[in-house]
């Protein structure tokens, strides 16, 4: 079996574990199709140490799918860096699954046959690799699903399957894009349960992007609000929610939950509005 299987997490704060990503002064800038620069993100910098859940939460066109593409290393940063488990980040990061907001399933594989592909990239033989791959389904509470296809399934039914496939590798780190966003709020509610449960077990740390604040309270160990476009770090809240929190329908009614929510609520909200207006003006 992949050494990846096995990872033992550690604890969250140790500061030389590979699961601990240190963004400096992060800053990227793209052409846009008139060939002028456009600065996406500005001056980043945010320290997650390993087995931590960081929500990251701004308005639309702040940087936050941005942010995660240079932690990933799917593109290079115009200047400052990101460091993984203590290494400059250049190029694609080992150990990291990503989870976006499209089920990312290949249409045309089995649920199996999606949930083993990654145990097989990454060389353990197919056979072992689709016993682990019916583990992970019986987790996600899709055994006896295996056979289906992704049109033969509901979103919720999809989204677990992606879950099954984005931990499945037992990742150091997890990024997750607006995984939930289309989902109604009684799925979404229960993908937010089933996730914890699940993270309690392996443990990787989490760069989880949302529009949901309360979604990014319930989930997550500290949560940073991003400005308006370009996009910088305005604030992070430490989320002092005892774990483990058990169902996030039920969390969201505590009179703490509330306070937090209400003071995040206060940093975000003159970002949405002046995000907002920007775009009014143009769209006048």
């Amino acid at each position: 079996m992949s050494a990846t299987h096995t990872r033992v997490p550690a604890e969250p704060g140790v500061a030389d574990d590979a699961a601990r990503i240190e963004i400096v002064g992060l800053t990227k800038r793209f052409l846009t199709p008139k060939g002028k620069p456009f600065t996406a993100i500005n001056d980043v910098t945010l320290t997650v140490e390993a087995g931590q859940f960081c929500a990251i939460v701004g308005p639309t066109g702040c940087g936050k799918s941005t942010t995660l593409a240079q932690v990933s290393g799917l593109e290079k940063p115009s200047g400052g860096s990101v460091h993984v488990g203590g290494h400059i980040v250049d190029g694609i990061t080992d150990g990291v699954s990503y989870m976006f907001q499209g089920d990312s399933l290949f249409p045309w594989k089995t649920v199996l046959k999606n949930v083993s592909i990654g145990p097989i990239l990454l060389g353990t033989p197919k056979k072992e690799a689709e016993t682990l791959a019916k583990d992970w389904l019986r987790r996600v509470g899709l055994s006896g699903f295996e056979d289906r296809y992704p049109h033969q399934l509901s979103g919720g039914m999809r989204k677990r399957v992606a879950m099954a496939a984005a931990l499945i590798n037992n990742p150091r780190i997890l990024l997750m894009d607006e995984p939930f966003g289309a989902l109604d709020v009684q799925t979404k509610a229960i993908m937010q349960t089933e996730l914890l449960g699940l993270w309690e077990e392996i443990r990787p740390t989490v760069l989880f992007i949302t529009h949901d604040l309360d979604e990014a309270v319930a989930l997550s160990d500290k949560v940073m609000i991003m400005t308006s476009s370009p996009g910088t770090v305005k604030e992070v809240f430490d989320i002092d929610l005892p774990r483990p929190r058990g169902d996030v329908q039920t969390l969201r009614h505590e009179k703490h939950f509330i306070e937090l929510q209400s003071k995040i609520w206060e940093s975000l909200k003159d970002e949405v509005n002046r995000a907002y207006a920007t775009t009014a003006a143009v769209a006048a």
